[in-house]
């Protein structure tokens, strides 16, 4: 897995009268790359045998590379924890075959 996309993250303002659902597309329109890795280290646990994988577990592996890949000691990179069962359902969406794979719950209203 290449890491260059270490590069591109983009922000956005915070704005609190967006619901999660809403932060989450922005957010996900900013940086499609997010999902892209989160499918390609889903796919390769897949591929390893894995029955389950944690939405959460590759987001914190996500979060840990770009700190060893960044030299900056301040630098800050987000993924807001509460994306994570959009993120789910975002791979579902393009991989129905993994629908035993990520544990849906019910998503809160907001």
């Amino acid at each position: 897995m290449t890491l260059a996309w270490l590069q591109t993250f983009e922000y956005y303002p915070r704005v609190t009268d967006m619901t999660t659902q809403e932060k989450f597309i922005e957010f996900h329109r900013l940086n499609p790359q997010v999902a892209d890795i989160l499918e390609d280290m889903a796919d390769e646990l897949i591929s390893r045998g894995r029955k389950r994988v944690g939405i959460k577990m590759l987001m914190e592996v996500l979060r840990w590379n770009y700190q060893m890949k960044t030299d900056d000691p301040n630098s800050d990179f987000k993924i807001n924890n509460n994306y994570a069962p959009h993120y789910s359902r975002l791979l579902l969406s393009r991989h129905p075959n993994w629908e035993n794979v990520f544990e849906l719950r019910e998503l809160r209203s907001e």
